[in-house]
């Protein structure tokens, strides 16, 4: 009985075996993550995804070579804004709005900052991303 009972206690205090998710071929900076282009590798890797289906979707932000564990740092939110799109600046504040046009200076996602040049006046200025791509300023 005490042997058994050690056993179980070994068991049960060895770590569960996990993986992590794994490029299967290389994926470029800035390309949608496919279904087809990530697995499940052999080994775990301490912060890797560790599902696949959390990393389809997401845009690459850096190369992504084969066979090397996805960090959440090497992907996000697919970029609405691109650099040198033109975009809508939106400043407000007690009631007043004012509009501007702008060329995005930089990549961003709905809610990142992004440095923006007014292409009126040529100053730069950082504001929040919407959803539907005008930068805020606060």
């Amino acid at each position: 009985m005490r042997r058994l009972t050690f056993v179980l206690l070994l068991l049960l205090s060895t770590p569960a075996f996990a993986q992590s998710v794994v490029a299967v071929r290389m994926i470029r900076a800035q390309e949608i993550v496919k279904p087809e282009d990530v697995a499940l590798g052999d080994k775990r890797r301490e912060g890797a995804f560790s599902d696949p289906a959390k990393v389809v979707g997401l845009e690459a932000r850096r190369t992504i070579y084969p066979g090397r564990p996805i960090m959440p740092r090497d992907v996000g939110p697919v970029s609405i804004v691109k650099p040198n799109d033109l975009v809508i600046i939106r400043f407000r504040k007690n009631g007043l709005s004012i509009t501007a046009e702008g060329r995005a200076l930089g990549r961003a996602s709905t809610g990142d900052s992004l440095r923006v040049m007014n292409t009126m006046s040529r100053s730069t200025v950082v504001g929040l991303v919407t959803p539907n791509g005008t930068v805020e300023v606060r």
